[in-house]
């Protein structure tokens, strides 16, 4: 897919992360302040259903994906404390390069993460 995508590999459990919330903000700093752009949840391979953003939508800037990550892992059945280690896990990212697509995973467990630029 072009534009924007992601997918959530839980590391815990050694699957999929199905049903995590994903929300995507163009950062536009200033009094202009943070705009959401969209708002979904993972299918149960981890995936969106669809891009984030269409390649025909980006723009030049700075963006944010927020993963509402301890909802999941406590629907998952796992016992966090409260407040979770991890809540929501926020990557901020420059897109620079329009027409390029930009495939964003996420490696996740209860109390550590990584990601990195895809294909």
């Amino acid at each position: 897919m072009s534009g924007l995508t992601t997918h959530i590999l839980d590391t815990a459990r050694g699957c999929p992360a199905g049903g995590v919330a994903i929300r995507l903000y163009a950062c536009g700093g200033g009094a202009q302040g943070d705009a959401l752009l969209s708002e979904t949840r993972t299918t149960e391979d981890g995936r969106c259903a669809a891009p984030l953003l269409e390649s025909v939508d980006m723009k030049i800037g700075r963006y944010r994906l927020e993963f509402d990550v301890a909802d999941y892992f406590r629907a998952a059945g796992m016992d966090l404390p409260d407040p979770a280690f991890l809540d929501v896990v926020t990557i901020s990212f420059g897109v620079a390069e329009l027409g390029s697509s930009y495939h964003i995973p996420l490696l996740l467990s209860p109390y550590g993460y990584s990601t990195y630029r895809g294909s």
